[in-house]
């Protein structure tokens, strides 16, 4: 069905795409070298909120390399836009942004993901989709035009799938300040009678059904916190006032 959006759990679909890097297969360009990406789209180049995206994601974009994952835009502008704008950026701004991003102008990536919605028949909403290594769908965002995205919620998102593909847990609200349990990760429920007694024994429980224990390494925590911690701090001097 033209404009189906994939789903979580499905793998991402073989799309050729060209952006302001070249020709790129998805998502097998990515996981033929081990790697998870962030697709992320936007309305349109040259437009405040998408600007100030891009340059939050660029300034964090050796965060996302440390998680193993890459980056790459996506919109209905030309490729020419897209490199005028980067330059536009780096003149304006005092920041270059170092990943792809796909030139969409008929808009037939946009349709095979469902990126245009009812809010705008012309221009992509703005979506995340969080893939792994293995090119499966493991998170899918929206956001409406008006409104921009918290580029560390994305990087603790990527980090906490991470965690839990590691250990073979459940990540809490909040992760890793959660209100009940802390940074610990939660215990998947059991499936048995015998299991779910026999777990009372070997994890700390609120009951049979929630348990819960110390997976995660002191350096995980500490990264997933540094996210949240940044993005609840001012900058010091906003890159505009930089500039004056």
């Amino acid at each position: 069905m033209p404009g189906q959006i994939p789903l979580i759990g499905e793998k991402f679909p073989e799309i050729e795409v060209v952006t302001d890097h070249g020709r790129i297969k998805l998502p097998d360009y990515y996981v033929e070298k081990g790697k998870w990406f962030v697709l992320f789209s936007h309305p349109a180049d040259f437009t405040p909120v998408c600007t100030t995206e891009f340059v939050s994601f660029a300034l964090r974009y050796e965060d996302f390399k440390k998680l193993n994952t890459e980056l790459i835009g996506l919109s209905v502008d030309s490729a020419y836009s897209h490199i005028k704008w980067k330059e536009w950026i780096k003149d304006n701004v005092g920041v270059e942004i170092p990943f792809p991003i796909i030139a969409d102008p008929q808009g037939y990536v946009a349709k095979q993901l469902g990126l245009l919605h009812a809010e705008s028949s012309t221009h992509t909403v703005r979506a995340v989709f969080v893939v792994d290594n293995k090119g499966v769908i493991r998170t899918i965002l929206y956001y409406p035009l008006e409104l921009g995205r918290l580029i560390d919620e994305i990087l603790r998102i990527v980090k906490a799938l991470q965690v839990s593909d590691k250990y073979g847990r459940a990540i809490p609200a909040n992760w890793p300040n959660n209100e009940i349990i802390g940074d610990q990760v939660i215990v998947p429920p059991p499936i048995t009678y015998d299991e779910a007694m026999e777990r009372m024994k070997k994890h700390t429980c609120l009951d049979w059904w929630f348990c819960y224990e110390k997976a995660a390494t002191e350096e995980d925590i500490k990264q997933a916190r540094e996210y949240l911690e940044r993005a609840a701090k001012a900058p010091e001097k906003p890159l505009a006032q930089a500039k004056q």
